[in-house]
């Protein structure tokens, strides 16, 4: 029997590793697959922890992460907000009216927490990819135009 209070929490807390879809009984390719964008954006926070945020591939590396969290927490939502009937019919086929499918005060309470994870980390995500990628067009226009300055004053 597949809890779907167990499903909500277990997706918000270790889904990025997968571990929920084995939970679940599904050991498919996207369980294999979670943990490895999940690996490398925590690489990215190592290398802007260790070498600074100036690093270029820590803010390549460090949305995936984000992203990553942001979408376990939307199946997590996902999850918490099936109705019974849906949950059991497609988690617990044998027994259609079993009480682990109903949502409690703790679903929802991993639904609110949900909700509010999910949208910290993806506008956390979205605002640090933006405001390097502007860094980056500014330092490039800076380059370019410090170079312009000198090939001028050579002349």
């Amino acid at each position: 029997m597949k809890s779907k209070t167990l499903a909500v929490w277990l997706t918000l807390l270790v889904g990025c590793l997968g571990l929920h879809r084995l939970y679940l009984g599904r050991y498919d390719v996207w369980a294999k697959l979670l943990p490895l964008p999940t690996l490398l954006g925590s690489y990215g926070v190592w290398r802007a922890r260790h070498f600074g945020v100036d690093d270029q591939v820590s803010w390549l590396l460090m949305p995936l992460l984000g992203l990553t969290l942001a979408a376990c927490a939307l199946n997590a939502i996902v999850y918490g907000l099936k109705s019974p009937e849906k949950w059991n019919q497609e988690f617990n086929p044998a027994s259609p009216e079993a009480a682990q499918g109903n949502t409690h005060w703790l679903t929802v309470a991993g639904l609110v927490a949900a909700l509010g994870l999910g949208t910290t980390v993806l506008m956390a995500t979205l605002a640090f990819g933006i405001q390097r990628s502007f860094e980056y067009q500014m330092q490039t226009a800076q380059s370019e135009t410090t170079l312009e300055t000198i090939k001028k004053s050579a002349d």
